[in-house]
């Protein structure tokens, strides 16, 4: 039997390299070498506790609260999942209504479940030009908020979410949509999981936290040198009930939290801020000088919008290979571990941990395979295995086609019909289909891709046939469904 521990550290000394999260690529650049056994205490005298802080983490967190310019900061060792179920959960009572982007994540819709929430959807734009879900815009929100307001309902909207960074980089307008949900009278919870290096160079946007933004939460793993799972709430203003959500991090967070964790959360945002300078100037540098050259490409394609976190490399390989084919041969042929495939793109997450080494291997592929590419389309190349492997079969490359191949193409996002709430759902007969009989019936289960875990179909919903088409697509094209109790079978309402 092979057990976990000697997988890793096989995996550690192999010559594999990380375009994904964790933020510290596995590197050391902390001032902690020494992570593990002889430093996992529990809460012993001296070492405060973080549930009843008196002294150290109140010190801490008020650190942490100074360098991402917020009012208030706590340490989360359950990762950002525990942040926005408490920010959610402590903005809301049970059976209140709350304007959430259908794109946030899975942790949003389970504390919608959990607190038997009614929610209504903004869709973020679509770019089919790209494959990417753009920003939410204000419009909407506005639009949302003052036909909620024009019904006189006794209970309204209590809090809006969104996610900015999206999980492929696109950013909101942070600043506008608060302005206009503060008009509301109401928080504003920003998920910016993966922009929590926002605000410590100029390349960057801002963080949430100084554009208005009543609660934040962010991922110090994924982006910046620290261990997984480690992230930070942050709260601002007075809309936000902070006791509430104090009172639901305490409830929803280990009782045991890990000093390991803790520690690195404390190293990584003592590095950020001591040696800001430092960390993200050779890093910048060798990001512009990597996105420079790689869209200097031919026919792999770099992708972003109007408003974009640049550390993401977000490479397409559209009328060429499916993104998950792309992914495949960087793996295969290279040793090079991107963060997700999606349609017809892959993405590379960089941070301050990268090295120039990796980033140079990740050019070179790309330079390689560009090139590989293009003789083999023209013709000037008699056999090239691996390409001819993915580029075999009747696909034509022309734009008709590509339209309808699902290999080579994002679905946007579905505007759903909403029969039950989810909260609702629990408790209620069910019955297994295959996906292609779920069309019109009532789904007792969630179905999303995962990652980034944006669900297609929520609890309580009328599968429409347009979704039962982007399931089957994407599952055709080996891309990991998830949410449903059985492999290609979904639990819907019997009778419904």
């Amino acid at each position: 039997m092979e057990h976990l521990y000697d997988k890793l550290v096989k995996y550690s000394v192999s010559d594999y390299y990380g375009f994904h999260m964790p933020g510290h690529k596995r590197q050391q650049i902390t001032g902690a070498e020494k992570l593990p056994y002889e430093i996992d205490i529990t809460e012993i005298e001296g070492f405060d506790d973080l549930h009843h802080a008196e002294d150290l983490f109140i010190n801490l967190q008020e650190y942490a609260a100074e360098v991402f310019h917020a009012e208030e900061t706590h340490y989360l060792v359950n990762g950002s999942t525990v942040g926005l179920l408490s920010a959610v959960l402590g903005c809301t009572g049970y059976g209140d209504r709350i304007l959430m982007a259908r794109n946030c994540h899975k942790s949003v819709y389970n504390a919608v479940d959990l607190n038997g929430l009614i929610p209504e959807y903004v869709y973020p734009e679509f770019d089919e030009t790209t494959d990417l879900n753009g920003e939410i815009r204000v419009e909407k929100i506005e639009q949302i908020l003052e036909k909620d307001r024009g019904m006189n309902r006794e209970a309204g909207i209590k809090a809006v979410v969104i996610t900015s960074p999206t999980y492929d980089g696109v950013v909101s307008d942070i600043e506008r949509i608060s302005e206009v949900v503060h008009k509301y009278g109401i928080p504003l919870i920003v998920d910016e999981a993966h922009g929590a290096h926002f605000g410590f160079h100029e390349y960057f946007p801002q963080n949430a936290n100084v554009r208005g933004a009543d609660i934040v939460i962010h991922s110090l793993h994924k982006t910046l040198p620290s261990l997984t799972q480690t992230a930070l709430l942050h709260m601002n203003g007075k809309l936000v009930d902070r006791d509430s959500v104090r009172r639901y991090l305490h409830m929803l967070q280990s009782s045991s939290p890990s000093y390991i964790l803790m520690a690195s959360i404390d190293e990584c945002i003592r590095l950020v801020d001591e040696e800001r300078e430092k960390v993200f100037k050779p890093y910048v540098e060798m990001l512009c000088q990597l996105r420079k050259e790689i869209g200097k490409l031919k026919n792999l394609q770099l992708l972003e919008t109007m408003q974009y976190d640049a550390s993401k490399i977000v490479i397409s390989a559209r009328g060429r290979m499916s993104g998950k084919e792309l992914q495949e041969i960087l793996l295969e042929n290279d040793h090079l571990q991107m963060e997700m495939a999606a349609g017809s793109y892959v993405i590379a997450m960089t941070g301050p941990g990268d090295t120039q080494e990796g980033m140079n291997r990740l050019l070179n592929a790309l330079r390689n395979l560009d090139k590989r590419l293009d003789e083999v389309l023209q013709g000037n190349r008699k056999q090239d295995k691996n390409l001819d492997e993915v580029l075999s079969g009747n696909r034509k490359m022309d734009a008709a086609t590509m339209k309808k191949d699902p290999g080579f193409c994002r679905h946007p996002l579905i505007p759903a019909e909403r029969v039950v709430e989810s909260a609702k759902v629990k408790g209620r007969k069910g019955l297994a289909v295959p996906w292609q009989e779920a069309a019109g019936k009532v789904s007792l289960e969630f179905v999303y891709l995962y990652p980034p875990g944006i669900p297609i179909v929520v609890p309580g919903e009328r599968v429409s046939e347009e979704a039962v088409q982007q399931i089957l697509d994407y599952e055709k094209n080996g891309f990991t469904i998830e949410g449903t109790k059985k492999k290609d079978r979904l639990e819907v309402l019997k009778n419904g």
